[in-house]
């Protein structure tokens, strides 16, 4: 079985197996597993001796945000960022706990950066029971996200700042990047907001009032967060209607160069084509000076034509 425990006794926290940690009578237990659903379901099931419906949460393919009491315990369920590859769509990975009196069980799927910040803090000897652990799991979870959120704002500043027809293209691909990984942020922040301030409010002598505080400050971040990248997402829209009416507007100028182009070689054509018939009755067709003559006749024109487009503004 992949994962670890610690035995968190008054003096010390003391790192050992899974199994050691299972059979410990210390103070406070904590198991951490990291493995895939089916294993995990078959120890939590026979060797931790959980029931059905605790097991199955635990282990569920599906996940959100949520908080539960259940008997004398809680089932919390919680993001985090993670430096293994996810799926595009589901940025975070999910960490699932169920707390009772003096034991703790968590399971991951995804190494969860988090649970590093966890472990320091019971090896240091800053978590003596399932409240604080759960707190330290909250507190690292949403201090972890807290920059990565502030850092799309700041792209998205940058990209604001930087709003240029020239850069357009490279614009929408920052945009929209900003505003896909705030609307998947989005979708887990709301819950994991409710989730810790229905943790907090849970009743149990597990649970300290210092507990409690640190729960409701990791919720009011959550709730920080989640508005912020709410903001994000609705300035990315707006950031993305500017980059479309910037392309249009150079779709638009593009197509009246074009057209004034069209413009300046209508008559033009109009003339070489009709002097280019080789029939009789041409007017200059015998004179040795006709082909000067209806070169600069052309060049006139062309200069006409573009003149008035620039009295008419249309060449700005």
């Amino acid at each position: 079985m992949s994962g670890f425990g610690y035995r968190v006794g008054a003096d010390e926290a003391e790192k050992v197996s899974v199994r050691d940690a299972l059979a410990s009578d210390a103070p406070m237990v904590w198991v951490h597993l990291t493995d895939t659903a089916e294993h995990a379901q078959a120890w939590l099931r026979d060797e931790a001796r959980l029931p059905d419906y605790i097991v199955d949460p635990l282990t569920a393919q599906e996940t959100r945000p949520r908080c539960d009491a259940i008997d004398e315990g809680a089932f919390l369920n919680l993001r985090g960022r993670t430096d293994e590859e996810l799926d595009s769509s589901d940025m975070l990975a999910s960490v699932r706990i169920w707390a009772t009196k003096g034991r703790v069980i968590s399971v991951t799927r995804k190494h969860l950066l988090a649970t590093d910040v966890v472990e320091r803090d019971v090896a240091g000897g800053r978590v003596r029971d399932p409240g604080d652990l759960i707190a330290a799991f909250a507190t690292a979870i949403t201090g972890d996200l807290d920059p990565v959120v502030a850092d799309l704002g700041d792209d998205l500043d940058d990209c604001e700042q930087q709003l240029d027809a020239k850069k357009v293209f490279a614009l929408r691909r920052n945009v929209t990047r900003v505003r896909v990984e705030a609307i998947n942020y989005r979708r887990f922040l709301n819950p994991q907001r409710a989730a810790l301030e229905q943790m907090a409010k849970m009743d149990g002598d597990w649970l300290q009032p210092d507990d409690r505080a640190h729960l409701l400050a990791a919720a009011d971040r959550a709730a920080r967060m989640a508005e912020e990248v709410e903001a994000i997402r609705e300035r990315s829209s707006l950031m993305h209607e500017a980059l479309t009416d910037l392309r249009a507007e150079q779709l638009d100028q593009r197509s009246l160069m074009i057209s004034i182009a069209a413009m300046v070689f209508l008559p033009l054509t109009f003339i070489t084509g009709l002097y280019g018939m080789n029939v009789e009755g041409l007017w200059l067709a015998k004179e040795p000076w006709a082909f000067n003559a209806i070169v600069a006749l052309c060049a006139a024109i062309s200069i006409a034509v573009v003149a008035w487009f620039a009295g008419r503004h249309w060449l700005r």
